[in-house]
């Protein structure tokens, strides 16, 4: 088996054949990231001892027409599986493949990662498992209300880790907050009249009390400044005001910002 990628599309495909023969033993050698003729040459007169079938996965024409030839003059029993694929998408797309190896583990990879997030994302959400922050790519800071969850799920969508943590007046933020690497906290704001009307809304949808603190402009204003007064403690974490922004503005916003920290690799 000859791949210039990973190697896991011709082996389960050869895998897949072969279940067919269940009564047949067959020793199976994978090549993997196979991108020059040379290389492939130097697998094709092994084969050829070995009296082996080659099947093979290779995107580069150059390669690909190599091991067709070579194949053919050593008398070595061969199977093309991307090569006749490729001939007709082109045909029927009107299109040239862009012939880069292991473009297909890029894509699996970047898939997991974001599943990955995601669920990292919801078991952090609102203070969960805050001795575990530490593992997190973003944490988000702010009082209730501030859009910290659905920010966090839409970075977790691209791929960040996010957790965050809420912020209660005249209660200290939990001293795990401060133990981890401070450029990964952000801290979110918002008007004080803005954040009224949401909570008044959020309460008049649960049929609660309007009269209750939460939704009190007197309170309001206070816990917002009290939370303003921990982010100036702490001049490294970036402040994000979400009044009236979109939840897709805020999020470039905070992931250009982090993005340009060069100096902290997430």
């Amino acid at each position: 088996m000859i791949s210039d990628g990973t190697g896991e599309t011709v082996e389960q495909t050869v895998k897949a054949g072969l279940t067919q023969y269940m009564s047949t033993a067959v020793r199976l050698r994978k090549f993997k990231n196979v991108r020059t003729p040379k290389a492939a040459l130097s697998i094709l007169d092994e084969a050829k001892k070995a009296n082996a079938i080659v099947v093979y996965t290779i995107v580069s024409p150059e390669v690909r027409q190599v091991i067709s030839q070579s194949v053919h003059d050593l008398g070595v029993s061969a199977v093309d599986l991307l090569g006749p694929m490729l001939a007709v998408f082109s045909n029927y797309l009107e299109s040239t493949p862009v012939a880069i190896p292991g473009l297909l583990h890029e894509v699996n990879e970047a898939y997991f990662r974001r599943i990955e997030a995601i669920e990292f994302t919801v078991k952090h959400d609102d203070g969960s498992l805050v001795d575990d922050l530490q593992r997190a790519d973003i944490i988000l800071v702010g009082v209730s209300r501030t859009s910290k969850t659905p920010l966090s799920v839409f970075l977790a969508h691209k791929g960040f880790k996010v957790a965050n943590v809420p912020l209660v007046k005249g209660i200290e933020p939990p001293e795990e907050l401060f133990k981890i690497e401070q450029r990964k906290v952000v801290g979110l704001t918002i008007e004080p009249e803005a954040l009224l009307e949401i909570r008044r809304q959020r309460l008049e949808k649960l049929g609660k009390d309007l009269s209750d603190s939460y939704a009190n402009i007197s309170f309001i204003r206070e816990e917002v400044d009290w939370a303003m007064q921990i982010f100036a403690r702490n001049r490294r974490w970036p402040v994000f005001n979400v009044t009236n922004k979109a939840l897709e503005e805020t999020a470039t916003e905070i992931e250009k910002v982090m993005l340009q920290r060069k100096d902290y690799e997430f």
